[in-house]
């Protein structure tokens, strides 16, 4: 298991000779296969840098109170959903085992139903979507417990 950590802090000028800022540090766990894949590792390390940053930049611009952007959207000023996290190690596991269980490829299986190039790139719910949707198909042909 590899862990990844990023942080970003930005402090603003305010009127009057004040300030104020914002900071935030997130941790990710990643499967330590990526330490053998630099550019996956790089992208990985990218996309949480990106959206610690993100975060800080919504914080000092403002929000509701309630999880959304200042606009309403709930959106970044880049039309990325805020709520984008990556699947788990765990879910990759289970979907590289459910996979090799009925002889799949977990790779092409996830580029099919999310086009997506590598596993890592699956977010939380399209790796839980596509593990409840792998053990469906695994019980009707009968690989399933």
């Amino acid at each position: 298991m590899l862990k990844l950590n990023a942080g970003f802090s930005r402090k603003v000028g305010e009127a009057n000779y004040g300030s104020r800022g914002a900071s935030v540090n997130v941790e990710l766990e990643l499967e330590s296969r990526l330490i053998g894949d630099p550019d996956a590792l790089a992208t990985r390390i990218r996309n949480l840098f990106d959206l610690a940053r993100r975060s800080v930049d919504a914080e000092l611009a403002g929000n509701n109170g309630n999880g959304s952007a200042s606009d309403g959207t709930g959106r970044w000023g880049n039309g990325q959903d805020r709520s984008l996290r990556y699947a788990t190690a765990s879910q990759l596991r289970a979907i590289r085992a459910i996979c090799n269980r009925i002889g799949r490829d977990p790779v092409q299986v996830a580029n099919e139903r999310f086009k997506v190039n590598d596993l890592d790139e699956l977010t939380l719910q399209e790796a839980s979507t596509l593990i409840d949707a792998l053990k469906s198909n695994s019980r009707r042909e009968g690989g399933g417990r």
